[in-house]
Order: C-alpha cells, then structure tokens, then sequence
C-alpha cells in the first residue's frame, strides 16, 4: 500500500471527510513520526508495533569494485518492531507456503 492508496482508502472510510483533509491529516501523522524520530524518541502504537532508532556501529567494509577497505561511518537507522496482534493478523491471513495461494486460486476460477 502506497502513501496515496492510504490516503484514498481512507477518504472512501470516512465520507465526511475530503480527499484534501485526509491528505492532510496523513502527512501531519508521518511527518510527526518522522520528527520524533529524528529528535531520538520512541513511537509506540498499541496493537500496531513500535519504531525506534538503532545504531549501526562503524564498521571496516570493502569497495567491491577496488578491494581497497573503506571505513563505513557510524549510523543511526530506524527500526520497527510489529506488535502482538500485528503479528497475528499477519500470520493468520498469509499462507506459509506460497503454492498453497496458488492452487486455492487456481480451483476457484474453475
């Protein structure tokens, strides 16, 4: 799902809202979220998951092209962690085996 279906699942949800103000509204969420991250807060969301920062440490890595050791800088990256009923949600609507899928789909266009 891209940030613009969002917007529009969204806007179909909720009729008393404009596509314009559910728009709206999605940026201010992400980029709130965004900015707690970047000031090193924790974002959690009960039921979803929650987002942190992790520090990746330098680190010697190589130049494929060249061979040559580069130092790598140390980096700060965003992490997220599913919460229990994410999890859940997830694990009981994706069929483990990929084929499954497939042969279901396959018997009901029959």
């Amino acid at each position: 799902m891209t940030r613009s279906d969002l917007v529009a699942h969204l806007a179909e949800s909720f009729s008393q809202l404009t596509h314009r103000d559910t728009e709206f509204a999605v940026k201010t969420i992400l980029d709130a979220m965004s900015d707690a991250l970047a000031r090193g807060h924790r974002i959690e969301i009960r039921g979803f998951g929650s987002f942190s920062i992790n520090r990746r440490p330098p680190r010697v890595g190589r130049n494929p092209r060249s061979g040559e050791q580069v130092v790598i800088p140390e980096k700060l990256v965003p992490h997220f962690k599913p919460g229990k009923a994410l999890r859940e949600a997830v694990d009981a609507q994706v069929p483990v085996d990929g084929h499954d899928a497939q042969a279901s789909s396959a018997s009901a266009d029959v």
